[in-house]
């Protein structure tokens, strides 16, 4: 970008930004332009502007176009609210459209909910804001529960501390999809003026309207409701024992109590108890990350626990460890704790004959195939869709339309579970709760989780997960990703770790094909997205995205082994197969 550009939009930003933390970053910056470092700063805040991904909106807290502050959150409430107000006619003229808004932890969260629920309430939305800090999963819930045509949580889920996010949702408590999520960016791009009214006129006009425990103890009786053996918990709590880990974020409340009401001994890592935006005791607030559960696991190592949980700060993903024979945990990965609730699930409805006509469960591209071979023991069928949770519901949401098929259970890799239909998206507080029981249940079986897996190792295979990342910040990273995406799309891969590529699925394209006959090709049915994946010989597949969230690309590896009586035999084979392709990966990545 030329400089003038750049200076251009940044006077712009200034003159309409109303928060005079944001507008005074950006006028500092203009005034020290002439400095190249703090020019390649302004043109990193203003080369785009921020645009919804898988999560919605997310960025870096500061001044800018490309980053998360007031001018953005209300040029996008804004946007969203002529969106809905479209969407919606009827309710709109007869005044009774209404949206749900919830915060994390998160610095200026509470500032960007509020903001939020003013502008909605300006345009003829009632805005029901959670008076403090909740989940993901609740707010999801709370749309469903009280009929709202839309809803909002400000959060940047597992970012680093320097991010915030805005997610919207729909009337059927889902993240917005295509044609919603256009709709409503073409909406925000129109945005001429932006209403807003004082909180203590919404508050008087009936237009703002403050909710938490009555809806609090609706989702917490909801997740108890999903429990299968409620007489096993109750006989067995007392003797087992649970670390917890909010990572400083909106969980501690919903699982403590969830947990505690059900007998079972809770005890919440104290140093990451308390809600803090600035996450100070981890460097991302990650499940997915072994750091993040440091501290977590070094207490249930001294307390001799049976589990280790952890949520993330808006506690829908759920991380799990739990102790080997020597006393040292374990990290279950999101695929095979995926793996383990899914199959949990499955025997459960089948004992108690809840296993409904035309079953199906729903996983993400990415996720391992684990699942499947658990479904087709209890004959229920799998769907696949894009990755990101709101791909979940929106297939559960045909499910609902049509009436063909019966959600059961969906999962995604990065630590996402749906045991419910009330909650349309990923719920960290359900999963513990069913985690916990499923803990319960196999120790009355004389088995701990680990060797429980292994079981099932032996039963449908081994199954090896990894994934790599690699960050491409600034400007210039766009344009490294596609030229990584482009060259895998054009060159191919037609060997990955000694494995033949037997077949390339580009979701791009809608097309999968043999890369020995690439000119006959496959129709798939899936929406278009940014990936690939190429599934080799043995039952490996390898995929790779860019993040929808973060200026990073991942890569995805999934290797089943046959176990053939010899577990130890088969994760070193996997090993082998998954280390060749990892190396090879990272050499990819090394030369882009």
């Amino acid at each position: 970008m030329e400089k003038s550009e750049i200076l251009e939009r940044a006077k712009k930003y200034i003159a309409e930004e109303k928060d005079e933390r944001f507008r005074k970053e950006v006028e500092d910056l203009v005034a020290k332009a002439d400095d190249e470092k703090v020019l390649a700063e302004l043109e990193d805040r203003f080369y785009q502007t921020l645009e919804f991904g898988t999560g919605g909106l997310r960025g870096i807290m500061g001044g800018g176009t490309n980053r998360m502050n007031t001018l953005e959150i209300n040029l996008a409430t804004q946007g969203l609210a002529n969106y809905v107000l479209k969407a919606f006619p009827e309710k709109a003229k007869n005044g009774t459209l209404s949206a749900v808004i919830a915060y994390d932890s998160r610095k200026n969260s509470d500032v960007f909910a509020e903001a939020t629920a003013l502008i909605l309430a300006a345009n003829g939305i009632k805005a029901y804001l959670f008076t403090g800090l909740r989940p993901t999963p609740e707010l999801s819930f709370a749309i469903k529960q009280l009929g709202a045509q839309t809803g909002v949580v400000v959060t940047a889920s597992h970012n680093p501390p320097q991010y915030n996010g805005y997610k919207a949702y729909w009337d059927n408590g889902a993240q917005v999809i295509e044609p919603h999520d256009v709709g409503i960016i073409k909406e925000v791009n129109a945005v001429k003026e932006v209403k807003t009214i004082s909180k203590a006129e919404a508050l008087e006009s009936g237009k703002l309207v403050l909710i938490d425990k009555e809806m609090d103890e609706k989702f917490w009786a909801m997740c108890k409701a999903q429990l299968f053996r409620p007489e096993l918990i109750k006989e067995k709590a007392s003797s087992v024992k649970i670390v917890y880990t909010p990572l400083h974020g909106t969980g501690a409340m919903h699982v403590e109590k969830v947990l505690g009401d059900l007998g079972l001994n809770v005890i919440t890592v104290p140093e990451q108890r308390e809600p803090n935006g600035a996450f100070p005791t981890v460097e991302k607030p990650n499940p997915e990350e072994a750091p993040a559960l440091k501290l977590a696991v070094a207490l249930g190592e001294k307390e001799k626990a049976d589990c280790v949980m952890a949520t993330d700060p808006d506690a829908d993903r759920f991380g799990s460890a739990f102790p080997g024979k020597d006393g040292k945990f374990v990290l279950v990965s999101g695929n095979q704790m995926g793996a383990l609730l899914c199959e949990y699930v499955l025997l459960s409805r089948k004992e108690f004959g809840k296993i409904p006509a035309n079953p199906a469960a729903i996983r993400s591209i990415v996720t391992s195939p684990f699942c499947d071979y658990i479904c087709k023991k209890y004959g229920v069928k799998i769907h696949e869709c894009l990755t990101g949770f709101k791909w979940i519901a929106s297939v559960e949401d045909s499910f609902e339309k049509d009436g063909s098929e019966n959600y059961v259970y969906g999962l995604e890799e990065s630590y996402g579970y749906k045991i419910e239909k009330e909650v349309m998206d990923k719920d960290g507080v359900s999963a513990a709760a069913m985690c916990a029981e499923m803990t319960l249940y196999w120790a009355s079986k004389g088995k701990s989780i680990l060797e429980h897996l292994d079981d099932m190792w032996r039963e449908y295979g081994f199954f090896e997960d990894r994934a790599i990342s690699q960050y491409f910040p600034g400007i210039s990273g766009k344009d490294v990703m596609a030229g990584i995406m482009t060259k895998l799309r054009t060159e191919g891969l037609k060997v990955l770790g000694g494995k033949k590529v037997l077949e390339i699925r580009d979701i791009q394209q809608s097309v999968s094909f043999n890369p020995e006959n690439p000119s006959a090709k496959t129709a798939i049915n899936l929406p278009k997205s940014n990936v690939l994946q190429f599934l080799l010989e043995g039952g490996t597949i390898v995929s790779a995205r860019p993040s929808g969230t973060e200026p990073k690309i991942k890569f995805y590896i999934n290797a089943r082994t046959d176990v053939n009586g010899d577990l130890d035999a088969a994760k070193a084979a996997s090993a082998v197969v998954c280390n060749a392709i990892e190396n090879e990966i990272k050499a990819i990545l090394a030369n882009a």
